[in-house]
C-alpha cells in the first residue's frame, strides 16, 4: 500500500515537472537580442534618397542629415560622437494621400540604385524613432521576405508633437526561414513611407527619423557540418578548392 502511495506522489511530481521541462527546452532554444539596423548618423556609409507623390511641391522634398536627436536615446551627447537624424521639409500642392518614400539606396556602376537593408535573424518586433508636428500623417514599412514578396505594415499614427517611438510585432505569417539549409531567410527593410491624410493640410511640414532597431531570435541549432550551410563561405570553400574536369 506504501509502495503504491509512493508511486502515485513520484508520477504526480514527475507531471508536474514536465510544463518546466517544457519550458526550460523553449527557453534555450532561442536567442533574442536588440540590433540597431540603421542610426542615420553616417549619410555616406548609409544612403537614403527621400522620394515625393505626384502633388509634391517643385521646391521639395528638402533632406538633410540633421544634428539632433531623441533625449530618451542620449540626454547629454556622448563625448567624440557624431549624432545625426534624417530630416525632410515638404509640401504638396494638393491634399489627399499624399506620400513621402525614404528608400535606402546604394551607388552600383555610377548608378543610384535602391538596396535592401538585411534584418538578421527571425525578427519579431521592429521599432523606429520619429518626430511629428502633430499633423494627422501615418507611417508604414515596407518588408520584403525571401520570395520577394513584400509586405506592408503599418507602424503607427504621428499625430503627436516631438519624438516618439513607433513599434510594431512582425506578424507570424511574414515567412523567415525555410525547412532546408541554410533555414535563416531573413527580411529586408526596403523603405518607409509617410503618408498624409485627405483631410489634413499638407502646405509645409518637417519630420525628422532616428534610429531603426530590431529585437529578433538569432538561435540557429548547431549540426555537423554547418558551416556547409552559410552561403558565404561555402563560396569561400568552392573558390579555393580543387575541380576535376
Amino acid at each position: 500500500m506504501r509502495t503504491g502511495r509512493l508511486l502515485g506522489i513520484g508520477l504526480v511530481a514527475a507531471l508536474l515537472l514536465l510544463p518546466l521541462n517544457a519550458f526550460a527546452q523553449q527557453q534555450a532554444t532561442t536567442n533574442y537580442r536588440s540590433i540597431v539596423i540603421e542610426s542615420f548618423d553616417d549619410p555616406e556609409a548609409s544612403r537614403w534618397e527621400v522620394v515625393g507623390s505626384k502633388f509634391i511641391n517643385s521646391e521639395f522634398p528638402q533632406v538633410a542629415w540633421v544634428e539632433t536627436w531623441p533625449d530618451a536615446l542620449y540626454r547629454v551627447k556622448p563625448e567624440g560622437a557624431t549624432l545625426r537624424s534624417l530630416g525632410v521639409q515638404a509640401s504638396y500642392d494638393r491634399m489627399g494621400y499624399n506620400f513621402l518614400e525614404f528608400i535606402p539606396v546604394e551607388e552600383v556602376d555610377g548608378e543610384v540604385v535602391p538596396r535592401g537593408i538585411p534584418i538578421p535573424g527571425r525578427v519579431r518586433f521592429l521599432d523606429i524613432w520619429v518626430w511629428g508636428s502633430n499633423y494627422d500623417y501615418y507611417v508604414d514599412i515596407h518588408l520584403r521576405d525571401y520570395r520577394g514578396m513584400v509586405h506592408v505594415l503599418k507602424l503607427g499614427d504621428i499625430n503627436y508633437r516631438g519624438w516618439r517611438n513607433l513599434r510594431i510585432q512582425i506578424p507570424t505569417w511574414i515567412p523567415q526561414g525555410v525547412v532546408y539549409v541554410p533555414q535563416f531567410q531573413g527580411l529586408e527593410l526596403v523603405k518607409i513611407v509617410l503618408w498624409t491624410r485627405p483631410d489634413e493640410k499638407v502646405d509645409g511640414f518637417y519630420v525628422y527619423l532616428d534610429e531603426i532597431k530590431i529585437e529578433t531570435d538569432v538561435f540557429e541549432e548547431p549540426f555537423d557540418g554547418e558551416l556547409l550551410g552559410r552561403p558565404e563561405q561555402v563560396q569561400q570553400l568552392w573558390d579555393a578548392g580543387v575541380s576535376v574536369e
